[in-house]
């Protein structure tokens, strides 16, 4: 299904309605090709972001339980972080891999390009697959120690299934590794 003949609305006004350390919200007067005009509001985040679904070894993949404030809870999930200024997104990924896990890799596969909430949100993140781990530590931003969690990937649906593995983005990342997962 192609989406060629649609025409973006024109953007009439456009402003920001509150900013923090890490976003800004715009308010966006529009008007559509229809001649219909709303407001949209969007979050609009800094740099672009990684995760990355390491392998530890060809049947064992590499998890973090870390805590989240969104949910006021700790999670499973991926490591994963913004790109910093300067750096590629592999650049990037190996960085989150050595600061939040204590390897890094030297084999990365690019799974996909996602947005997390494409009608509010214009952040971007990159999800890989890395494979060919090495011990290599790096300081990282974390309030406290992360706890890395081996697990097998014969057990991705239990992993799947669990309560405290409910961030999409390490859904959607674990989903295209099952897809597309070669030993």
């Amino acid at each position: 299904m192609s989406n060629s003949s649609l025409t973006l609305p024109e953007i009439l006004q456009k402003s920001v309605v509150a900013c923090s350390r890490f976003f800004k919200i715009e308010s966006l007067q529009l008007k559509f090709s229809n001649g219909e005009e709303r407001e949209f509001e969007r979050m609009q985040g800094g740099n672009p972001a990684v995760l990355v679904v390491p392998f530890y070894d060809a049947d064992t993949l590499l998890l973090i339980r870390e805590y989240a404030a969104g949910t006021h809870t700790y999670e499973l999930g991926f490591p994963k972080g913004l790109v910093d200024p300067g750096e590629t997104a592999i650049e990037a990924a190996n960085r989150e891999l050595k600061e939040e896990v204590g390897f890094g890799a030297k084999q990365f596969t690019e799974l996909k390009k996602v947005v997390m909430a494409p009608s509010y949100f214009s952040s971007e993140m990159t999800l890989f697959m890395a494979k060919d781990l090495y011990p290599e530590s790096l300081l990282g931003d974390e309030p406290e120690p992360l706890e890395v969690i081996k697990w097998p990937l014969a057990k991705a649906d239990e992993l799947l299934a669990r309560d405290d593995f409910q961030e999409a983005r390490s859904i959607s990342a674990l989903l295209w590794v099952l897809k597309n997962y070669n030993k």
